[in-house]
């Protein structure tokens, strides 16, 4: 079995999910892909450097190892569309956001490697996150999810002009408690400059509606980030250390507010 994930167990009750800032690939399918592919373009870029400047060490987290190229962890692997009538990238990638093939000619994964990858590098990652929430359930009587990603400021295919700086989810409400998210989508406004958005072109992908289950517990939080407000650049990024260390305090902030005394 691959060794697809990293993992911090903590005794805490929020776990948080980095599955878009992998940029390992397997050999066999390195091979397969053309230097779209391999430019892994729409990575969440410096993701888990941003937020593990402030992680506390209660604080449990996994972190895809591949990218998302290879299986979308953040997608359902029967196919459900996340928002039907716009444009989104399914389980096993075929293009970019921008609708650029990432494949070499003849190459795309057919539905046996397509299945493959979901047993070996989708299943594993979930399996292990269903698990961790069950066992800080069990310790605390609840569980929160927080779904850490970030994309660039601009993606035409995908949303119309500058997206906002934090972009909050909640699958409309359905996947956390409202006292809670609007604990934490307050502190985000009070405390920072930043603009902020909840539930607006981001709602929260798979992982957010399949386990935020608040009537038993489990709360669930994707925080989408523009890229812009960390890093310079956008087809090979690099961090903005003073912008990166301003972000993160917001962050450290966030993650502590979400957490109930």
């Amino acid at each position: 079995m691959p060794d697809v994930f990293e993992y911090q167990r903590g005794d805490g009750p929020m776990l948080i999910s980095f599955p878009h800032d992998g940029t390992d690939f397997p050999t066999h399918i390195r091979t397969e892909l053309n230097e779209s592919g391999l430019k892994n373009t729409d990575c969440d870029w410096y993701i888990f450097e941003l937020y593990n400047r402030v992680l506390e060490p209660d604080i449990s987290f996994i972190r895809a190892r591949y990218s998302r190229y290879v299986v979308d962890l953040n997608r359902s692997p029967a196919g459900e569309l996340l928002y039907p009538g716009k444009m989104e990238t399914g389980v096993c990638p075929l293009t970019t956001f921008e609708g650029i093939p990432i494949h070499l000619p003849g190459k795309q994964p057919d539905g046996r490697e397509i299945k493959t990858r979901i047993e070996n590098y989708w299943q594993p990652y979930h399996d292990h996150l269903q698990a961790e929430l069950r066992r800080i359930k069990d310790r605390h009587g609840y569980a929160i999810l927080w779904e850490a990603h970030s994309i660039r400021g601009r993606v035409p295919e995908l949303f119309a002009g500058v997206l906002s700086d934090l972009n909050f989810g909640t699958a409309d409400g359905r996947s956390c408690a409202q006292e809670l998210i609007d604990q934490v989508v307050g502190h985000a406004a009070r405390a920072s400059t930043y603009s902020v958005v909840l539930n607006g072109r981001f709602k929260g992908g798979y992982i957010t509606r399949q386990y935020g289950d608040p009537a038993s517990g489990v709360h669930s939080i994707q925080l989408e980030i523009n890229q812009n407000t960390y890093l310079e650049g956008t087809e090979a990024p690099k961090i903005n250390h003073k912008k990166m260390q301003q972000l993160s305090r917001l962050l450290h902030s966030l993650l502590q507010s979400a957490i109930p005394a």
